[in-house]
């Protein structure tokens, strides 16, 4: 028997919990949709980000992947597609693609740097960040009516517990 659980039929709330991310369905222990944390944050990323793309699809012609990639050239422009991948957590092939449909259309461009042709540095021409400030506006728009309603300080207790989360992510 596990020390989080007495028996197969009583659930025991982790410590430092107050709701179980653990209930009995037909007497077997499943995810509670409602409380289980890394369920939760992954629905609400698929819904967000189905939506954002959806909505950058059709309007701009740009997906997620893109739209990161641009967010991450406004925020450091001049870096290696490597970077992009720390920090957007999209792999390599992804942030490839989405930096060669980018150049095609003129929105991002890139020099080598050294003897690898494969290490480019990145950044967002004028095209680029003309789109940029659009979907900018755009995701700070449908940022606004995700956290209606929601008090701010619960907001700020929100990002402080999504930032450990984020690093200890790593530990997993």
């Amino acid at each position: 028997m596990s020390d989080r659980q007495t028996d197969r039929d009583t659930p025991l709330c982790p410590k430092g919990r107050l709701s179980d991310p653990v209930k009995l369905n037909e007497g077997h222990r499943v995810v509670s949709l409602d409380t289980f944390i890394p369920g939760l944050l992954s629905r609400i990323d698929n819904a967000l980000s189905r939506g954002a793309s959806q909505v950058f699809r059709r309007d701009f012609g740009i997906g997620m992947v893109e739209w990161r990639v641009m967010a991450m050239l406004a925020i450091e422009p001049r870096i290696h597609a490597v970077r992009v991948c720390e920090v957007t957590s999209c792999d390599k092939g992804q942030v490839s693609r989405a930096l060669a449909s980018l150049h095609d259309q003129g929105i991002v461009t890139g020099e080598v740097v050294g003897a690898d042709p494969r290490k480019k540095k990145w950044w967002l021409t004028d095209k680029g960040y003309a789109i940029h400030d659009q979907l900018f506006a755009v995701a700070l728009a449908r940022e606004e009516r995700l956290i209606e309603g929601c008090d701010t300080d619960d907001l700020e207790a929100f990002l402080r517990v999504a930032r450990i989360m984020e690093k200890n992510v790593a530990k997993l």
